[in-house]
């Protein structure tokens, strides 16, 4: 199977290079976020005519998210699991695709260390991990994919010194992250690559920080035990940050064998 992740900031916008790119990879499962459009107006059947069965959970001009897959869609749930706090922003969708549990997620920004959605941040992510307990166990073959805007280390950022302090870096965020990796999941890609250097997901689009490479590694596949032993190849693909009307955020790839 191959797995992959992007946050295409706006559908509308780059529909023509989303589906480039798919023609191009050829994903088996593809986590959307930040599609930006409604339920009514998600390109279903652009993609159908590829082959992918489709799931939406969006709310218009902000947020959504979907999961395409070409090897069987099953069992979504939008949102949070029931019992669990609803949320009414849509960043948050869960799918069963060629016998994985797939959740695909659109972490909260946080926007400043102390503001009010900061802590909608790290709640919304205390959420997650009761979400994760509730429709899976960490003996299954899981994968939580999007995202997070979290860097998880030091080594994820272009400068820690010049964060250090800001949101994407701050202990809590990281402590809600290692919360859910106990859980039972491991980073995919730095299994793959433990020590790769100045590899990032997300460049900011002002100051010309992608060409001058400050970035962040925030676009995270993570994955049960399971897929660990089963992830043999792993890519964040840089090209798709190239070009007319990029997104700000490349795609993140995994390649699982049986």
């Amino acid at each position: 199977m191959r797995l992959a992740t992007w946050n295409v900031n706006s559908l509308n916008a780059r529909l023509e290079r989303i589906t480039e790119w798919v023609d191009r990879v050829r994903p088996d499962v593809l986590c959307l976020q930040e599609t930006k459009v409604s339920d009514d107006a998600f390109p279903a059947l652009t993609f159908q005519e590829r082959g992918y069965e489709t799931v939406h959970h969006g709310q218009g001009q902000w947020n959504g998210v979907a999961i395409l897959s070409s090897v069987g869609l099953d069992d979504a749930v939008h949102g949070f699991a029931p019992g669990i706090p609803a949320d009414d922003d849509a960043r948050l969708l869960t799918a069963t695709c060629g016998g994985v549990r797939v959740v695909t997620v659109y972490v909260p920004n946080g926007r400043e260390v102390g503001h009010e959605h900061y802590a909608y941040k790290l709640s919304w992510l205390e959420r997650l991990a009761d979400h994760l307990a509730t429709i899976a166990s960490p003996d299954d073959a899981v994968v939580v994919a999007g995202d997070f805007n979290i860097a998880p280390t030091d080594s994820d950022v272009w400068d820690a010194a010049r964060v250090h302090g800001a949101t994407h870096v701050s202990p809590p965020e990281r402590e809600r992250l290692a919360q859910l990796c106990d859980w039972g999941l491991t980073d995919l890609f730095r299994h793959v690559y433990p020590d790769a250097p100045d590899v990032f997901s997300w460049w900011d689009y002002r100051r010309g920080d992608f060409h001058e490479g400050r970035g962040m590694r925030i676009d995270l596949v993570l994955g049960s035990d399971r897929l660990v032993e089963a992830t043999s190849w792993a890519l964040i693909d840089r090209h798709a940050r190239k070009g007319k009307l990029p997104s700000d955020h490349a795609p993140v790839i995994v390649d699982l064998d049986e």
